[in-house]
């Protein structure tokens, strides 16, 4: 398989890696600090086009391919933006767009996605929640249909975007022993009378995401508003995962090779005992297995985009290998960069204490790392 980039594409990423590196990064710093969000940084990304990426041109967006949405994610990341703005992005481009862009009936594609291909209108997906994250089947959120309206009550939690959000993707069930065969998907807007969401939740990394709980109290959807017919949330939820085990994955790529980079720059710089760390063999073999990690992390993210632009469909061993290894890997790497850096890898002043706090949510998010191994585990004794 040939994961060689043509000419278009490697401008395409040099393109976005200059402007993200010039225009947007140095805004991400403050924003850490403060662990806000920033309303300019979102403005910026859109004005590149890279948050409606996936979405037609029709409706606003540029069309673009699995690989051309990674290639984004790696040079953003790459670029030093923080992982809160790339979350952002992620939930709301390929959790909550591209599942309208998917399942959506014509009318709803041309209602939700030009406001979210600009970055205008800001969307989020509601599948967590208290009593049901890695075992999704469990979602307790329901949906009664009264005439031409559906009736949701439940909550979601560890919902990113919720808080900004005005387009929600929410999941529910229509009967909750069918578990996987119950669930249906709407589209619901912020402004319909029930919906609500909490106090932004203080994290430990990815500080620039807005991330709340959203509560449904006899929130009235009108018929229209479902996603994909009746009992097909499941199947659209899986289809999210193609998704996160490519393009959501990317950024923390992008981000491992930015950390690479700072850590060689500073394996030079910093002298210890006569001469520059990096003289030390076993600052070179810190420095040598991060790059390693990179380039078989690389092979994984594009093999599964690649697969996906030549219409195959997602293996969930794969998806879960791959997953797993980004994840676990991508912190052990920040893990190693912090100590290469010592004292001041403790610090804020140096990017290498952001990119371990961001890197975490790469075993948590999406999946933790070990509901990803009893996947693979499964797979292996069928």
């Amino acid at each position: 398989m040939d994961f060689t980039f043509n000419d278009e594409q490697r401008m395409f990423r040099d393109t976005i890696y200059r402007f993200c590196k010039e225009e947007v990064a140095p805004l991400c710093e403050e924003a850490d600090q403060k662990g806000e969000f920033s309303m300019e940084v979102w403005k910026k990304l859109g004005s590149m086009g890279l948050l409606g990426l996936p979405i037609p041109e029709e409706y606003g967006g540029s069309g673009a391919d699995f690989t051309t949405c990674c290639l984004a994610g790696e040079a953003m990341g790459h670029a030093g933006i923080d992982g809160g703005h790339t979350l952002a992005l992620g939930a709301h481009t390929y959790l909550c767009a591209a599942n309208i862009m998917e399942h959506g009936t014509e009318e709803q594609k041309k209602k939700y996605l030009p406001g979210l291909a600009t970055g205008e209108d800001i969307g989020c997906m509601g599948l967590t929640e208290p009593g049901s994250g890695s075992d999704a089947a469990a979602l307790a959120t329901t949906a009664v249909k009264k005439g031409d309206k559906y009736v949701l009550n439940g909550s979601k939690t560890f919902i990113t975007n919720a808080p900004l959000a005005k387009v929600f993707v929410i999941f529910a069930t229509l009967d909750k022993s069918k578990r996987h065969k119950g669930i249906t998907t709407f589209i619901v807007d912020r402004d319909t009378p029930g919906i609500s969401t909490g106090n932004p939740m203080h994290k430990m990394g990815c500080k620039c995401s807005t991330t709340s709980e959203v509560f449904m109290e006899d929130c009235e959807v009108p018929a229209e508003n479902v996603l994909g017919g009746e009992g097909n949330g499941w199947r659209i939820a899986l289809g999210g995962v193609e998704w996160d085990r490519s393009t959501l994955l990317s950024p923390f790529l992008g981000g491992g090779m930015f950390m690479l980079e700072n850590c060689a720059r500073y394996a030079n710089e910093r002298r210890a005992f006569g001469k520059s760390i990096g003289e030390f063999q076993s600052i070179q073999n810190r420095i040598a297995d991060m790059r390693v990690f990179l380039e078989a992390a690389r092979l994984a993210i594009y093999r599964v985009a690649a697969s996906k632009d030549n219409g195959v469909m997602l293996n969930p061993l794969l998806a879960s290998v791959n997953k797993m290894y980004v994840g676990d890997k991508g912190f052990e790497m920040c893990s190693a960069a912090v100590d290469l850096f010592g004292g001041y890898g403790y610090i804020h002043e140096y990017p290498v204490e952001r990119g371990m706090r961001d890197a975490k949510l790469g075993q948590l998010g999406g999946g933790t790392s070990d509901i990803m191994r009893m996947i693979v585990a499964r797979f292996m004794m069928m």
